[in-house]
């Protein structure tokens, strides 16, 4: 079974940048799409960012663009979330999720595989 794997989040202060790390325990990048997604407390889970199988990267909210930027590096099965200039705002647990059937960017409840998630928490 597919199994993904985040890591990097941590405290950081506001204004500062962090990435964070998505890896794939059986990652065909010409098959996949991987989505960044966050859940802060009491809130819904939102989308953030995914790349596609091609390469192509989508957003899935406004806010996101200028401060959010998503890579793929293929040799090491990875997918990362770069954040810049952080907010309080964005403290929540980030997850990476895997799109198997088309490996097109989607809607949230259309991921086949999620991963446990990590930690980010914004405070000075």
């Amino acid at each position: 079974q597919l199994q993904l794997v985040e890591s990097g989040g941590g405290l950081v202060q506001p204004g500062g940048s962090l990435r964070l790390s998505c890896v794939v325990s059986e990652f065909i990048m010409a098959d996949y799409a991987i989505g960044w997604f966050r859940q802060a407390p009491g809130k819904e889970r939102e989308g953030i960012i995914c790349i596609d199988r091609t390469g192509d990267f989508r957003f899935y909210e406004d806010f996101v663009q200028g401060r959010f930027t998503i890579s793929r590096d293929v040799a090491n099965n990875a997918v990362y979330l770069q954040i810049f200039n952080v907010k309080t705002d964005d403290t929540a647990v980030y997850y990476c999720a895997a799109e198997l059937r088309t490996g097109a960017c989607t809607t949230r409840g259309r991921y086949h595989y999620w991963g446990q998630g990590t930690q980010v928490t914004v405070a000075s």
